[in-house]
Protein backbone atom coordinates (compact mmCIF):
# COMPACT_ATOMS: atom_id res chain seq x y z
CA UNK A 1 0.00 0.00 0.00
CA UNK A 2 1.30 3.43 -1.02
CA UNK A 3 0.55 6.45 1.19
CA UNK A 4 1.64 10.06 1.67
CA UNK A 5 0.42 13.21 3.43
CA UNK A 6 0.72 16.75 2.12
CA UNK A 7 -0.92 20.15 1.87
CA UNK A 8 -2.57 21.09 -1.39
CA UNK A 9 -4.66 23.60 -3.31
CA UNK A 10 -7.72 22.36 -5.19
CA UNK A 11 -7.35 22.86 -8.95
CA UNK A 12 -10.38 21.01 -10.30
CA UNK A 13 -13.20 18.66 -9.34
CA UNK A 14 -15.20 16.36 -11.59
CA UNK A 15 -17.89 13.79 -10.74
CA UNK A 16 -16.91 10.13 -10.59
CA UNK A 17 -19.55 7.46 -10.36
CA UNK A 18 -22.69 8.07 -8.36
CA UNK A 19 -21.33 10.06 -5.43
CA UNK A 20 -17.54 10.33 -5.67
CA UNK A 21 -15.36 12.97 -7.30
CA UNK A 22 -11.94 13.03 -8.91
CA UNK A 23 -10.10 15.93 -7.32
CA UNK A 24 -6.92 17.42 -8.69
CA UNK A 25 -4.71 19.29 -6.23
CA UNK A 26 -1.42 21.16 -6.43
CA UNK A 27 0.59 19.97 -3.46
CA UNK A 28 3.73 21.22 -1.79
CA UNK A 29 5.74 18.02 -2.11
CA UNK A 30 3.96 15.91 -4.73
CA UNK A 31 3.07 18.47 -7.39
CA UNK A 32 -0.12 18.24 -9.41
CA UNK A 33 -1.86 15.10 -8.24
CA UNK A 34 -5.30 13.57 -8.68
CA UNK A 35 -7.25 11.19 -6.48
CA UNK A 36 -10.76 9.95 -5.83
CA UNK A 37 -12.70 11.47 -2.95
CA UNK A 38 -15.46 9.16 -1.74
CA UNK A 39 -18.68 11.10 -1.29
CA UNK A 40 -17.08 14.09 -2.97
CA UNK A 41 -20.40 15.27 -4.42
CA UNK A 42 -22.22 15.08 -1.09
CA UNK A 43 -23.60 18.15 0.67
CA UNK A 44 -21.05 17.68 3.42
CA UNK A 45 -17.90 17.48 1.29
CA UNK A 46 -18.70 19.31 -1.97
CA UNK A 47 -18.64 22.81 -0.40
CA UNK A 48 -14.99 22.40 0.66
CA UNK A 49 -13.89 21.10 -2.75
CA UNK A 50 -13.80 24.50 -4.42
CA UNK A 51 -10.92 25.68 -6.65
CA UNK A 52 -8.35 27.49 -4.56
CA UNK A 53 -9.29 25.83 -1.28
CA UNK A 54 -6.36 24.69 0.88
CA UNK A 55 -6.58 21.14 2.18
CA UNK A 56 -4.61 18.68 4.23
CA UNK A 57 -4.64 15.55 2.09
CA UNK A 58 -3.74 11.92 2.59
CA UNK A 59 -3.35 9.86 -0.60
CA UNK A 60 -3.50 6.08 -0.61
CA UNK A 61 -3.27 3.58 -3.43
CA UNK A 62 -2.41 -0.08 -3.79
CA UNK A 63 0.24 0.74 -6.41
CA UNK A 64 2.06 4.02 -7.10
CA UNK A 65 0.73 4.37 -10.65
CA UNK A 66 -2.92 3.98 -9.57
CA UNK A 67 -5.10 7.07 -9.27
CA UNK A 68 -5.62 6.31 -5.60
CA UNK A 69 -7.98 7.95 -3.12
CA UNK A 70 -7.78 11.10 -1.04
CA UNK A 71 -8.96 11.69 2.46
CA UNK A 72 -8.86 15.35 3.32
CA UNK A 73 -9.39 18.05 5.90
CA UNK A 74 -10.11 21.71 5.06
CA UNK A 75 -7.45 24.20 6.07
CA UNK A 76 -8.54 27.40 4.33
CA UNK A 77 -11.48 28.37 2.17
CA UNK A 78 -11.25 31.10 -0.42
CA UNK A 79 -15.01 31.36 -0.81
CA UNK A 80 -14.73 35.06 0.01
CA UNK A 81 -13.45 35.67 -3.52
CA UNK A 82 -16.88 34.71 -4.89
CA UNK A 83 -18.01 38.30 -4.35
CA UNK A 84 -15.17 39.77 -6.45
CA UNK A 85 -15.56 38.80 -10.11
CA UNK A 86 -12.06 39.80 -11.16
CA UNK A 87 -10.32 38.15 -8.21
CA UNK A 88 -12.35 34.98 -8.79
CA UNK A 89 -11.36 35.08 -12.47
CA UNK A 90 -7.71 35.36 -11.45
CA UNK A 91 -8.06 32.34 -9.15
CA UNK A 92 -9.64 30.32 -11.95
CA UNK A 93 -6.91 31.40 -14.36
CA UNK A 94 -4.20 30.28 -11.93
CA UNK A 95 -5.84 26.88 -11.47
CA UNK A 96 -6.34 26.38 -15.21
CA UNK A 97 -2.77 27.37 -16.10
CA UNK A 98 -1.32 25.06 -13.46
CA UNK A 99 -3.38 22.18 -14.83
CA UNK A 100 -2.00 22.57 -18.36
CA UNK A 101 1.52 23.63 -17.37
CA UNK A 102 2.72 21.13 -14.80
CA UNK A 103 3.48 17.45 -15.38
CA UNK A 104 1.60 15.17 -13.01
CA UNK A 105 3.29 14.18 -9.76
CA UNK A 106 6.33 16.41 -10.22
CA UNK A 107 7.18 18.59 -7.22
CA UNK A 108 7.41 22.37 -7.68
CA UNK A 109 7.77 23.54 -4.10
CA UNK A 110 8.81 27.13 -4.82
CA UNK A 111 5.97 27.63 -7.29
CA UNK A 112 3.53 26.14 -4.78
CA UNK A 113 4.57 28.71 -2.17
CA UNK A 114 4.38 31.60 -4.66
CA UNK A 115 0.96 30.41 -5.81
CA UNK A 116 -0.37 30.29 -2.26
CA UNK A 117 0.91 33.80 -1.67
CA UNK A 118 -0.90 35.09 -4.75
CA UNK A 119 -4.17 33.38 -3.86
CA UNK A 120 -4.02 34.98 -0.42
CA UNK A 121 -3.27 38.36 -2.01
CA UNK A 122 -6.41 38.15 -4.18
CA UNK A 123 -8.49 38.99 -1.11
CA UNK A 124 -6.80 42.43 -0.96
CA UNK A 125 -6.94 45.45 -3.23
CA UNK A 126 -4.24 46.02 -5.85
CA UNK A 127 -3.32 42.37 -6.50
CA UNK A 128 -3.08 42.72 -10.31
CA UNK A 129 0.72 43.26 -10.49
CA UNK A 130 1.13 40.21 -8.26
CA UNK A 131 -0.75 38.15 -10.82
CA UNK A 132 1.64 39.35 -13.53
CA UNK A 133 4.58 38.42 -11.29
CA UNK A 134 3.05 34.96 -10.89
CA UNK A 135 2.86 34.40 -14.66
CA UNK A 136 6.49 35.49 -14.96
CA UNK A 137 7.36 32.98 -12.23
CA UNK A 138 5.42 30.26 -14.04
CA UNK A 139 7.45 30.97 -17.18
CA UNK A 140 10.63 30.52 -15.15
CA UNK A 141 9.30 27.19 -13.90
CA UNK A 142 8.72 26.15 -17.50
CA UNK A 143 12.36 26.95 -18.26
CA UNK A 144 11.74 30.20 -20.12
CA UNK A 145 12.19 33.13 -17.78
CA UNK A 146 12.27 36.58 -19.38
CA UNK A 147 15.62 38.37 -19.15
CA UNK A 148 14.96 42.09 -19.00
CA UNK A 149 18.12 43.20 -17.22
CA UNK A 150 20.31 44.04 -20.23
CA UNK A 151 20.17 44.36 -23.99
CA UNK A 152 20.43 41.05 -25.82
CA UNK A 153 22.53 42.72 -28.55
CA UNK A 154 24.82 45.16 -26.74
CA UNK A 155 24.76 43.89 -23.16
CA UNK A 156 24.04 47.42 -21.95
CA UNK A 157 21.19 48.30 -19.59
CA UNK A 158 20.21 51.76 -20.89
CA UNK A 159 17.06 52.51 -22.90
CA UNK A 160 15.70 48.97 -22.76
CA UNK A 161 12.63 49.87 -24.77
CA UNK A 162 11.77 46.52 -26.36
CA UNK A 163 11.43 42.77 -25.75
CA UNK A 164 12.25 40.15 -28.35
CA UNK A 165 9.21 37.93 -29.06
CA UNK A 166 11.62 35.12 -29.89
CA UNK A 167 14.07 35.13 -27.00
CA UNK A 168 12.28 37.02 -24.24
CA UNK A 169 15.35 39.24 -23.89
CA UNK A 170 15.33 43.01 -23.57
CA UNK A 171 16.53 45.07 -26.55
CA UNK A 172 17.72 48.67 -26.34
CA UNK A 173 16.36 51.43 -28.55
CA UNK A 174 19.69 51.81 -30.34
CA UNK A 175 20.03 48.08 -31.04
CA UNK A 176 16.45 47.67 -32.24
CA UNK A 177 16.94 49.90 -35.28
CA UNK A 178 14.78 48.90 -38.24
CA UNK A 179 13.59 45.79 -36.37
CA UNK A 180 11.72 47.84 -33.76
CA UNK A 181 8.31 47.20 -35.30
CA UNK A 182 8.86 43.43 -34.91
CA UNK A 183 9.56 43.69 -31.20
CA UNK A 184 7.29 44.11 -28.19
CA UNK A 185 7.44 47.62 -26.72
CA UNK A 186 8.64 47.35 -23.12
CA UNK A 187 5.68 48.02 -20.76
CA UNK A 188 6.66 50.34 -17.89
CA UNK A 189 5.58 47.73 -15.31
CA UNK A 190 8.11 45.22 -16.71
CA UNK A 191 10.82 47.86 -16.76
CA UNK A 192 10.28 48.63 -13.07
CA UNK A 193 8.82 52.04 -13.84
CA UNK A 194 5.51 51.91 -11.99
CA UNK A 195 2.32 49.97 -12.62
CA UNK A 196 1.36 51.22 -16.09
CA UNK A 197 1.19 48.82 -19.01
CA UNK A 198 -0.21 45.84 -17.11
CA UNK A 199 -2.46 44.69 -19.96
CA UNK A 200 0.40 44.91 -22.47
CA UNK A 201 2.67 43.00 -20.09
CA UNK A 202 0.08 40.23 -19.80
CA UNK A 203 -0.14 40.02 -23.58
CA UNK A 204 3.62 39.41 -23.57
CA UNK A 205 3.50 36.71 -20.89
CA UNK A 206 0.55 35.18 -22.76
CA UNK A 207 2.61 35.06 -25.94
CA UNK A 208 5.39 33.12 -24.25
CA UNK A 209 3.05 30.88 -22.25
CA UNK A 210 1.20 29.89 -25.42
CA UNK A 211 4.47 29.16 -27.19
CA UNK A 212 6.01 27.16 -24.36
CA UNK A 213 2.82 25.19 -23.75
CA UNK A 214 2.11 24.54 -27.45
CA UNK A 215 3.11 20.83 -27.21
CA UNK A 216 0.57 20.14 -24.46
CA UNK A 217 -2.12 22.46 -25.81
CA UNK A 218 -2.19 20.57 -29.10
CA UNK A 219 -3.01 23.60 -31.22
CA UNK A 220 -5.52 25.01 -28.75
CA UNK A 221 -5.35 28.44 -27.15
CA UNK A 222 -4.46 29.10 -23.53
CA UNK A 223 -7.27 28.17 -21.13
CA UNK A 224 -10.51 30.07 -21.46
CA UNK A 225 -10.26 31.02 -17.79
CA UNK A 226 -7.20 33.12 -18.60
CA UNK A 227 -8.91 34.71 -21.58
CA UNK A 228 -11.83 35.77 -19.35
CA UNK A 229 -9.42 37.37 -16.89
CA UNK A 230 -7.60 39.20 -19.67
CA UNK A 231 -10.90 40.58 -20.89
CA UNK A 232 -11.61 42.00 -17.45
CA UNK A 233 -8.10 43.48 -17.18
CA UNK A 234 -8.15 45.12 -20.60
CA UNK A 235 -5.90 42.54 -22.28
Amino acid sequence: MMEWQDQGTVLSVRPHGESSAIVEVFTAGHGRHAGVVRGGTSRRIAPILQPGAELAVVWRARLEDHIGAFTLEPLRSRAGLMSDRQALAALNSVCALLRVSLPEREAHGDLWRVTGGLLDRLAEAGWQPDYLAWELRLLEELGFGLDLTSCAVTGENDRLDYISPRTGRAVSASAAGEWADRLFPMPPILAGRGRDGLADALKITGHFLARELAPVLGGKSLPEARARLMGMMGG
